[in-house]
């Protein structure tokens, strides 16, 4: 199974726990693989999760059940699922994807609904050179817009290219991407593509990897050295109290440990480097708002 279908699968099995939430998904949904024509409006989708999980989502946040169908894409040579609602149910539908997402969570829930319909990742594979690209085609630009938008939001950099009629937003860095996954809750394929990594930085040659050590521990340092003041400052002023339990554990183990880099650090809390890096970036961002 492509590392594609592998997060569509995990991303559809989680819950969405509010109706905001589920309102946000079926938003994103409506922007990449939907389309509203006249009085009705209709979805097109070819992977199997996809379809299973816009049927639930549709009847449990709208109580409306799609008309399912099927057309072949000649371009493409595969069969495509289609669902379509017309009438009061459409109406019922639009009014239910109307939320704009608020906060994190919210955002988390549209970025997952965007994904699942029409998002695509690669991750390099053996020996080959490709490297890593993720994109999520929006049905207009100004989807790609609010999609990039929203990104930004969540301190992740999208960029967008304009295909033909398509408008496209993609990740080609690892970081953005593990961020993403880390933020919609696709542990396990950020786990497989951090695993594929970390296979990869083994493969470089022992020269390689002597000469940029130097330079990579410098900039640890100074990195390491930044985030202890930005630290200490949210500790002085009485902001680190006030957040969250894991942003606390992560400012106490980086103050506490100032010589360990990120990978090593977040081994000794039993957390992924992605993951640490995630609520690292989470606490510089909050020292710079007290500083705007």
């Amino acid at each position: 199974m492509s590392f594609t279908a592998d997060i569509k699968r995990e991303l559809s099995a989680l819950p969405l726990p509010s109706r905001e939430r589920r309102s946000c998904a079926l938003s994103a949904l409506l922007d990449t693989c939907g389309a509203q024509d006249g009085d009705g409006v209709h979805f097109v989708s070819e992977n199997e999760t996809v379809a299973a999980f816009l049927l639930a989502l549709t009847e449990e946040l709208c109580g409306v059940r799609m008309q399912v169908g099927a057309s072949f894409d000649p371009k493409r040579e595969r069969d495509k699922v289609t669902f379509l609602c017309t009438g009061e149910d459409a109406k019922k539908l639009l009014k239910c994807a109307a939320h704009e997402p608020e906060g994190e969570e919210e955002s988390a829930a549209y970025l997952r609904g965007a994904f699942l319909g029409s998002g695509s990742c690669t991750i390099p594979r053996g020996d080959g050179k490709a490297g890593y690209h993720l994109e999520i085609i929006m049905r207009s630009a100004e989807g790609a817009e609010k999609l990039c938008e929203i990104l930004d939001g969540v301190q992740i950099i999208g960029s967008t290219v304009r295909r033909g009629e398509r408008h496209v937003v993609y990740l080609k860095s690892r970081e953005a991407i593990a961020d993403l996954l880390f933020l919609t809750g696709a542990e396990s394929a950020l786990r497989r593509m951090e695993s594929v990594a970390a296979a990869r930085e083994e493969s470089n040659n022992f020269n390689r990897v002597s000469n940029c050590y130097a330079g990579n521990a410098d900039k640890s340092a100074i990195a390491s050295a930044s985030q202890i003041v930005a630290l200490q400052e949210l500790a002085e002023r009485g902001v680190l109290v006030t957040l969250p339990e894991q942003l606390q554990e992560a400012a106490r183990a980086r103050t506490e440990s100032p010589t360990l880099s990120i990978a090593e650090l977040a081994a000794s809390m039993g957390l992924t480097k992605s993951c640490l890096n995630h609520r690292l970036r989470k606490l510089m961002q909050i020292h710079g708002e007290i500083h705007s």
